[in-house]
């Protein structure tokens, strides 16, 4: 427990990512290869005629870029801005990590031409699955429909990767029980180790038939690599805080730092456990992590991955706008839902332009939105943040929130912070 006595611990913060959003290439676009036109929130407003966010627009994400359909706010009621990354990489692990205080220097591996034999052939003895499918990048609803039949008829799980540093395991869930989809991906994780230490092993169970095979997201598990060093969710349980990760963010972060969570199927689920939570309508014993949980939360940190998983990487630019409106939606409840000591950011981990070649993430710029009742006198000149040199700003700012002293990279973003505090 803390003894520092300006810490605060009434007060509470939501972090929503919304996963792969971004808001125009970074200057070192070109070194991830990717084209200085890359902007997931301009293109898939142009691509689709305009987007309609009045939510979003009112705390200022229109007056962040020009994005058709999202005007600039006269009076903003949020703070907002865009924030540049720092550390080497455009995946999900990297950006998360950043934002909550780590900066990673060296990239994970990645595999464009499949996993080495050595790999495979120790996965293959290790787990007793006798072979595999595929080995090679590929969309994760496009290898199903290539080779869900033949893993139906052999057994044979389906390994692939893509443009992160990800190691896939597909096993339809009638052909592998779920529980030795998991034993599979554990085993992979243990292998790869040293110069294959890939980001993140991921389960992705599916089911249905062929031509109708679909995903379980809600039974996809990351085996992801630990932070490299303490994150602010470290710092906030060691205060004595609750923190509530909802989607992959226990995964992400491999359960450091939290003390509840809560894996989801859809944005949907994702928003709904976010808002139950800010109204105090989400039991918590049941998300527990372990025996030392707080019976409250502090600390909300939400992935809303369908704007990435199901429609960035499949480049469906009509899906991601109506996952944008659906975010923009409950947002507005949220926003409703939120008390005096309540802080609200809305930021993400990368981009994913689907209108981009290719089917990777995309290295951007992300929105920065903040939003607090607090905050609600601060006047319109003074909101806007301007772009913010590392997505580490998103965690000295937070701990600045809660009165928590920030000795690590980055700087809060609003200075109005200290004169609530």
């Amino acid at each position: 427990m803390s003894d520092n006595p300006q810490m605060s611990k009434t007060r509470r913060a939501i972090v929503l990512v919304v996963d792969g959003c971004g808001i125009g290439a970074a200057p070192d676009a070109a070194a991830f290869g990717d084209s200085a036109d890359c902007n997931t929130l301009a293109n898939t407003a142009r691509a689709t005629g305009g987007l309609s966010l009045p939510n979003l627009a009112r705390l200022g994400l229109g007056n962040i870029a020009t994005i058709e359909g999202v005007r600039p706010a006269d009076r903003p009621i949020g703070f907002y801005g865009k924030l540049k990354e720092r550390s080497n990489g455009k995946d999900t692990q990297t950006g998360h990590w950043e934002m909550m205080g780590v900066i990673s220097e060296t990239a994970f591996p990645l595999y464009p031409d499949g996993f080495p034999p050595e790999i495979i052939e120790r996965f293959i003895a290790e787990t007793g699955c006798r072979g595999i499918l595929c080995n090679k990048p590929a969309s994760g609803t496009a290898v199903l429909e290539e080779l869900g039949q033949e893993h139906q008829k052999t057994g044979y799980p389906i390994v692939y990767t893509s443009g992160d540093s990800v190691f896939q395991v597909a096993c339809h869930v009638e052909t592998v029980p779920l529980a030795t989809q998991y034993r599979w991906c554990e085993i992979a994780r243990e292998i790869l180790q040293g110069k294959h230490r890939v980001g993140r092993v991921i389960c992705r169970p599916f089911a249905g038939e062929r031509g109708h095979y679909y995903r379980l997201g809600g039974d996809r598990r990351d085996y992801a690599v630990p932070p490299p060093a303490a994150t602010l969710l470290d710092r906030l349980r060691a205060a004595g805080l609750g923190v509530l990760g909802v989607g992959k963010i226990e995964d992400i972060f491999v359960k450091q730092g939290i003390s509840h969570a809560k894996h989801t199927g859809t944005n949907r689920e994702g928003l709904e456990l976010t808002l139950q939570s800010i109204c105090g309508q989400l039991p918590l014993d049941p998300l527990a992590v372990d025996a030392g949980a707080p019976e409250t939360v502090q600390f909300i940190f939400t992935n809303l991955v369908d704007t990435d998983m199901v429609f960035g990487h499949r480049r469906n630019a009509g899906g991601y706008a109506g996952a944008l409106v659906e975010i923009d939606e409950w947002l507005g409840r949220i926003i409703e839902a939120m008390r005096d000591e309540d802080i609200l950011v809305i930021c993400s981990d990368h981009g994913n332009d689907p209108t981009a070649a290719g089917t990777d993430h995309t290295r951007e710029y992300v929105p920065i939105l903040g939003y607090s009742p607090a905050l609600s006198g601060v006047e319109a000149s003074r909101r806007a943040l301007g772009i913010r040199d590392g997505f580490v700003d998103v965690a000295a700012s937070l701990a600045a929130w809660f009165g928590l002293p920030w000795t690590g990279p980055g700087v809060s973003f609003i200075p109005e912070l200290s004169r609530v505090n």
